[in-house]
């Protein structure tokens, strides 16, 4: 574990007391503001050339500081004066990169007002005294990085992105201001092809950690937990040891198949549409996610992938997953959730597990939602593994399609092991109970959807329309 210079001058020093008698005050708070004088070697800058700096590190390891220092620095050295900042979304680049306690703006304390960059939420911009400019970007929405030139950025969480290779694309082509563009890359690993290819590619540099290397700057307590839920797991392994795990032999599905069988884009003309949702009966922090998933099946003529994966016929049925909507909501808000995206989708029918919400998953629906909304319950009546494993079938046979990246439920897809005894997430619940709806219903919808004279419909094709 490294050991920053502040730390270490403490220990040469016989402790900080003796520290502070050797340097005086004003040299002490002076290096208390020093990152290189506070920050573990790990944090620092790598020496050599290099184009992208990847810290691929666990949970806690201090990867956004280091990504905001590198920011600051490069504006104060005059390296970069045209940046991006790119999260997995606009709330996390608002809420980690800038704002957070880690973030771009926590780097300047006490500062005067003149001297401290401006933020301007409404323009997505940061504007430092010197003209130097850092604009901040969704991954959700690549196409915002076209026409857009930088000479350096900040990608944080690049492995949790909807669709990290359109968005690493689109910003590559933009990286082009400057003598030397440059790009800091802070992640907790995932076993995706873009970590994989940064991994090999030549004028990458890499630089990796755990959580524990950080150990003195979080809550003991903290550590404790983390240890007892997940030393010695998968889960553990990537998220505080930071490793790319390979494929769970264990798992139902493996991430190269459902790679293998992405999808930019689905057939034009869709069968059936449905939204799954795997409901929490409570909405506190460390509630369990409800799971919301939009999926859709269609017959795969169109695609070429589809025919050569599974060498169907040319009216035969795949389906094709739109939309990962889970996170922690409240009844109102998740119901809200789902009947935004019925409208949006055009779906037909909404799939409710009861087990832990009964009735009232309908009549959330119904108060909260859309009182027309197409609803059936379901009820878990065999074990979680047996109802995934025909889903998991599908996807050996190619008929099931990801369109685009859904990075969080691909990870639960991948990380969840039958034989450990471990609980099935609610991503997966709600994917596993719209898939197995709709793959039970493969032909014209046995039921009048109350949308259905809102939608428009392919003429020649049978419940069809287009999306």
């Amino acid at each position: 574990m490294g050991e920053s210079l502040l730390a270490r001058a403490t220990r040469e020093a016989g402790g900080p007391e003796k520290l502070l008698a050797i340097l005086g005050t004003a040299a002490l708070d002076e290096a208390l503001r020093s990152w290189p004088a506070i920050a573990r070697p790990e944090q620092l800058e790598p020496a050599g050339e290099w184009d992208t700096w990847l810290i691929l590190a666990g949970r806690g390891f201090g990867k956004t500081r280091s990504g905001a220092e590198k920011i600051k620095d490069w504006q104060e050295a005059g390296t970069c004066g045209r940046m991006a900042l790119i999260g997995p979304t606009a709330g996390d680049v608002r809420d980690a990169m800038i704002e957070g306690e880690s973030g771009i703006l926590s780097l300047y304390p006490g500062k005067k007002k003149w001297e401290r960059p401006k933020y301007e939420p409404s323009k997505r911009r940061i504007t430092w005294p010197n003209g130097a400019i850092a604009t901040a970007y969704s991954a959700e929405e690549p196409d915002r990085l076209r026409n857009k030139q930088h000479d350096g950025g900040w990608l944080d969480e690049l492995a949790a992105w909807d669709d990290p290779q359109a968005c690493w694309d689109q910003y590559q082509f933009g990286l082009r201001l400057g003598k030397r563009p440059r790009t800091v890359a802070t992640t907790t690993p995932r076993p995706i092809p873009i970590i994989r290819a940064l991994l090999q590619d030549p004028t990458v540099v890499v630089t990796k950690g755990s959580t524990f290397e950080n150990e003195a700057n979080l809550a003991l307590s903290f550590f404790g937990a983390i240890r007892r839920a997940y030393e010695g797991t998968r889960i553990g392994r990537q998220e505080m040891y930071a490793e790319v795990l390979d494929d769970n032999p264990n798992a139902l599905w493996q991430q190269a198949m459902i790679d293998a069988l992405r999808v930019a884009r689905a057939p034009m003309e869709m069968r059936r549409l449905a939204i799954g949702v795997d409901p929490a009966v409570t909405s506190n922090p460390d509630s369990d996610l409800t799971g919301i998933v939009v999926a859709g099946i269609a017959p795969c003529r169109t695609l070429e992938r589809c025919r050569i994966a599974a060498g169907d016929g040319p009216g035969e049925l795949h389906a094709f997953v739109f939309d990962d909507l889970s996170g922690i909501y409240t009844p109102a808000a998740w119901a809200q959730k789902v009947a935004g995206a019925y409208e949006k989708r055009e779906a037909d029918r909404v799939i409710g597990e009861t087990n832990n919400g009964g009735d009232l998953v309908e009549s959330n629906l119904r108060a909260y939602g859309d009182r027309d909304i197409s609803y059936r319950k379901v009820t878990a009546s065999r074990g979680k593994q047996v109802r995934a494993e025909p889903i998991s079938a599908l996807y050996e046979q190619g008929r099931v399609h990801h369109v685009g990246t859904h990075g969080k439920l691909e990870d639960e897809m991948t990380q969840w092991d039958p034989l450990a005894g471990m609980r099935s997430p609610s991503r997966m619940d709600a994917l596993v109970w719209v898939l197995t709806d709709l793959l039970e219903n493969r032909g014209p919808l046995p039921y009048k959807s109350p949308w259905a004279g809102r939608k428009k419909r392919s003429p020649g094709f049978p419940g069809a329309r287009r999306i």
